[in-house]
């Protein structure tokens, strides 16, 4: 009470203890009773007294874990780290590590204190920098620490040595120099025997985290790794050891042969569930299931069964999360493997946890077959049925179990745990993200392969049905196709993709091509009637089901009602893109009711059109002035084009008894005839890109320089809603009527507690898809089996009694069939002569082969269909490539660390491509080297030459000789007899010039003497 009353005049110094507790007793008033603290503090930290300063800077480090600033405070850790004392030493380092950063100003000044406390005597006041170093070290400081940071790595105590190279490893990324003299002596460590268990651990712990940056260096410590892999029992240093022969095993492949023995005794003996997992995941990276002579096989089903096992371990989620991970891996090796836990995995899709769902849903996706494809796709639209919605955030909006202080006193337990309400629902709630997750996936399992898988395309219509009943309906902060036309985020009306596929299968499959256009034109007509569907006319799938009653309305069971349907969405709509489709689909609908040229023109079929073609240019004719350019044109070419339809019309006389009239050509010819030729087809993705560009076609350029202001002037009051009228009344408001379903609602009630269907194998189509669509099935199912003997109906339904052979009976025999009239064939029990043919394997049932037509395509283009490319979520593989990070956990820049080589002795650092560069300068200075000293070979070799040296083999041009005087002739002489002593001549000039015309031709013989002759003659003259 004294404090709380005079909080300023009272000053008394408070323990760490009795701060944590005055802040637990001031609940509610916390940021008053800091402030004062800190005021405390700061007072205290400048006293004289180290044991004051001591604990004032406890008290700020406590305070600085609740988010207050003391970088203020450096100095005063400085000088606490100074202190004599251990304990006040180690509360100054403690501050070191919570306070300092690479750029705070008093770091400089403590160089010197950590190198002074690196080379103390006592291992507790060494421990104490080694530790600080790793998170204020930058490379200047690095440099300065590291000469008195080696000589740790040879400390007596383990504990010392164990720190200094997880520091070494941290002064590494920051300073890459450090590892020219520390790896020596690391490796030293590594290949000892005696060393201490713990600091091998550490040095495996940074080879590892090397490993993976330059695993060529290591290469040669493999036998080394090898022995502490088979004899330690350390499960975290086998982890790492697994990881970097993980790394190491595509650079040897004679790795793989070593450690299979080893890998699948800690497979099938480890209790501990993080060594089996980094085992099989380790098997996985290194490439050892893909190599089938190294018994890749049998690893790959050991690995599979235990990973099956961790699925089936109820209460970890985890273990379900790392098992369908490496079975997302596995599956890209062993597909037929993972196709047999079939009933694990599918399990997972119905998991509380929305992560292990998507993990299994990537699973499936790549183990889909044609057998299982039904079964896995009527697994997730029971999900997506029965399941309840949330919002794409309700996963984090629920309150998580916390944890509050209930403890008033010290004595009592300080934190009790809340404990979850069991009495809440445990139906897991799917966000919409989820669900448009599912729904894309199950596009992607059924059109695989060109819709490879799927047998059944009756049944993939009424899939289609029921998704885009269930489709999640964006919200209205979602950007639509309209903003965004291009976007294929979640975050896009997913019925969109529905629709596409829809079209998809009734352009392609000409077979089922009726039965796609009745679908989307009961999807059409209860968009417009049913006002519980969450189709709007602003659906994305409304688009393509337009498309596609106007394209196949011939194929439609009433063109009436999809028609009114039709216009009714067309005035109800807002999007432009929708619009565009609806304006063309109208058309064609009117075409093929008014084409008929058969019928005759009657006064009802005259007054039939005319009220059509007014309905139709009643909702065109507001369209004319959309601020869409195109809307605008397509409503006023129709709406003209209607128009001299209806003057057509109204100008042609009706048939009468005596003389008949043919309907207007312009009804019967022209109009259809826009609408008829060639079949449109689909065209592959890429097609387009492979269209040249015309060479006068500028797209840059505007249409209209005025375009802008034309279109904001205009008046946009005309479209803020639908046209009431006495046509909307009369034509697009349905009298009430009874529902559809004619079934009472105390079964409907009663279904509701129904029984949960456990396993995908149970329950049928009744389960997940809406009863008008069960009905329909049924109602087929009947009508194409009725004549099948081998059908059994149910009991309301006569089955068996007109099948044809009962009909031939009956016309043969009468109404009565005689049993005696059937001949019976008398058989020889005792000698079988009839040969039983061998038991023959259950053959499936044969199906009707369905042409599904490819997508048409430029010879330019590399792909003739869409549907071959792979499936974005199965890209997790053991070719998949490291995500480069700038920054390590560290928050440090160790990119550059990956080009540091290990071996040389030179401190340089220089990278490969320097090196690379530096010798090629080198061989072409040596070149240069090379060249000059020929040069010089070659002037000393003319030089000698000219000082009488023979034997030089120097070609020159001859001179022709010149008559000369006495000395001249001296010289022939000499030349003379070195050429042939024989010869005998005159001194005289004539005799001279004969002897040289003997001696010219044997010159060219002895080119070495004429040149010394000539050189001889040169130096005379």
């Amino acid at each position: 009470m004294l404090f709380q009353t005079f909080p300023a005049q009272i000053s008394f110094e408070k323990s760490l203890y009795d701060l944590i507790r005055g802040l637990r007793n001031h609940k509610g008033n916390e940021k008053e009773y800091i402030q004062h603290s800190l005021k405390e503090c700061k007072a205290e930290i400048r006293s004289q007294d180290m044991d004051v300063k001591a604990t004032a800077l406890l008290k700020l480090i406590y305070l600085e874990m609740f988010g207050h600033d003391m970088s203020w405070a450096s100095f005063n850790v400085l000088e606490v780290m100074s202190s004599a004392k251990y304990l006040q030493k180690r509360v100054g380092y403690l501050g070191a590590v919570q306070s300092f950063r690479p750029d705070t100003e008093v770091l400089m000044l403590a160089t010197n204190l950590l190198k002074k406390d690196l080379t103390s005597t006592s291992p507790t006041t060494i421990s104490l920098p080694i530790i600080t170093l790793p998170h204020v070290i930058t490379p200047s400081l690095a440099l300065s620490v590291l000469s008195d940071l080696l000589p740790r790595l040879t400390h007596s105590q383990p504990a010392i040595r164990k720190k200094t190279i997880v520091t070494l490893y941290r002064l590494a990324l920051v300073y890459p120099e450090t590892l020219r003299p520390a790896w020596p002596k690391i490796k030293e460590r590594l290949m000892d025997e005696g060393e201490d268990p713990s600091v091998t651990a550490a040095i495996v712990n940074v080879v590892c985290e090397l490993g993976w940056r330059r695993p060529n260096d290591f290469l040669p410590l493999a036998p080394r790794l090898f022995e502490l892999l088979v004899d330690s029992g350390n499960n975290w240093m086998a982890i790492k050891l697994i990881k970097l022969f993980a790394t190491l095993t595509p650079l040897e492949p004679r790795l793989v042969k070593k450690l299979l023995p080893p890998l699948t005794n800690i497979i099938r003996t480890t209790p501990a569930m993080s060594l089996l997992y980094e085992c099989i995941n380790g098997i996985i990276q290194g490439g050892i299931l893909s190599s089938s002579d190294d018994g890749g096989d049998e690893i790959a089903t050991l690995c599979v069964s235990k990973l099956r096992g961790m699925i089936m371990l109820e209460g970890d989620p985890n273990l379900k999360y790392v098992a369908l991970l490496a079975f997302n891996k596995i599956v890209l090796t062993h597909p037929y493997l993972v196709a047999q836990q079939e009933d694990v995995i599918m399990d997972c899709i119905d998991s509380p946890d929305i992560s292990i769902r998507i993990r299994s849903l990537d699973l499936v996706v790549g183990m889909v077959s044609s057998d299982n494809l039904m079964s896995v796709v009527g697994r997730l639209m029971r999900q997506l049925r029965n399941s309840p919605s949330a919002p794409a955030n309700g996963l984090n909006d629920g309150p998580a179990p916390a944890i509050e202080p209930a403890a008033e006193s010290d004595d009592e337990s300080p934190e009790v745990p809340v404990k979850p309400d069991k009495g809440a629902s445990q139906e897991t709630l799917l966000p919409d993200d989820y669900k448009m997750d599912v729904i894309n996936r199950i596009l992607e399992m059924c059109s695989s392969n060109n819709y490879g898988n799927l047998v059944d395309f009756d049944w993939y219509i009424d899939i289609l049905i029921q998704l885009v009943r269930n489709a999640p309906v964006p919200s209205l902060g979602r950007p639509l196709h309209d903003s965004d036309p291009g976007s294929q985020d979640l975050s896009t009306d997913v019925s969109g993709k529905i629709g596409d596929e829809l079209r998809a299968v009734a352009v392609k499959v000409k077979a089922v091509r009726p039965q796609a256009a009745r679908a989307a034109e009961s999807i059409l007509i209860s968009t417009c009637n049913d006002s519980t569907t969450q189709l709007n006319a602003g659906s994305a799938a409304l688009r393509a089901i337009a498309w596609i009653v106007g394209e196949f309305a011939s194929c439609l069971l009433s063109l009436d009602a999809t028609l009114t349907a039709l216009l009714h969405i067309t005035k109800t709509s807002t999007s432009k893109t929708g619009l565009i489709v609806y304006l063309q689909a109208l058309p064609k609908i009117f075409a093929l009711m008014t084409g008929d040229d058969q019928t005759a023109w009657t006064p009802e079929r005259k007054t039939m059109v005319s009220l059509l073609m007014s309905r139709i240019i009643h909702a065109l004719e507001p369209l004319a002035m959309h601020p869409d350019l195109e809307v605008q044109e397509r409503a006023v070419e129709f709406s003209e084009l209607l128009k001299l339809s209806a003057e057509a019309s109204s100008g042609q006389e009706a048939s009468t008894d005596d003389a008949g009239q043919a309907a207007p050509l312009l009804l019967t010819q022209a109009i259809p005839s826009l609408f008829t030729g060639l079949d449109l087809n689909s065209v592959a993705s890429g097609a387009q890109k492979n269209v040249p560009m015309p060479a006068g076609l500028d797209l840059d350029q505007p249409i209209n320089e005025n375009l802008s202001n034309l279109l904001r002037a205009v008046d946009y009051s005309s479209f803020d809603g639908p046209e009431e009228d006495e046509f909307e009344t009369y034509y697009h408001q349905p009298p009430p009527q009874a529902p559809s379903v004619v079934e009472p609602a105390i079964n409907r009630l009663g279904d509701a507690s129904g029984e949960v269907v456990h396993s995908y194998q149970q329950g049928g189509e009744e389960s997940y898809l809406d009863p008008d669509i069960v009905a329909r099935r049924r109602a087929d199912r009947i009508e194409r089996n009725k004549d099948d003997p081998f059908y059994i109906a149910s009991s309301d339904v006569a089955s068996g009694i007109s099948t044809p052979l009962h009909n031939i009976l009956k016309n043969n025999n009468g109404p009565d069939l005689d049993i005696d009239a059937i001949p019976i064939m008398q058989l020889d029990i005792g000698k079988p002569t009839v040969q039983v043919s061998p038991k023959r394997s259950s053959v499936p049932k044969t199906r009707h082969q369905i042409q599904v037509a490819v997508d048409e395509t430029l010879a330019m283009s590399g792909t003739s269909s869409p549907r071959n490319e792979d499936s974005e979520n199965s890209g997790d593989g053991i070719h998949r490539q490291r995500p480069s990070k700038g920054k390590s956990l560290l928050q440090v820049d160790s990119s550059h660390i990956g080009g540091f080589s290990l071996d040389g002795d030179n401190g340089n650092g220089i990278d490969f491509e320097r090196q690379q560069k530096e010798e090629k300068e080198m061989v072409e200075a040596m070149k240069k080297v090379e060249k000059m000293r020929l040069e010089m070979q070659r002037a000393n070799e003319r030089i000698q030459a000219a000082q009488g040296v023979e034997g030089t083999v120097i070609k020159k041009k001859k001179k022709k000789a010149k008559p000369a005087d006495g000395a001249d002739g001296e010289v022939s002489m000499v030349k003379r007899k070195k050429a042939k002593k024989t010869a005998n001549v005159d001194v005289d000039g004539e005799p001279s010039t004969a002897v040289e015309d003997v001696v010219k031709p044997r010159k060219k013989k002895k080119k070495p003497k004429a040149e010394v002759d000539e050189n001889t003659d040169q130096q005379e003259a």
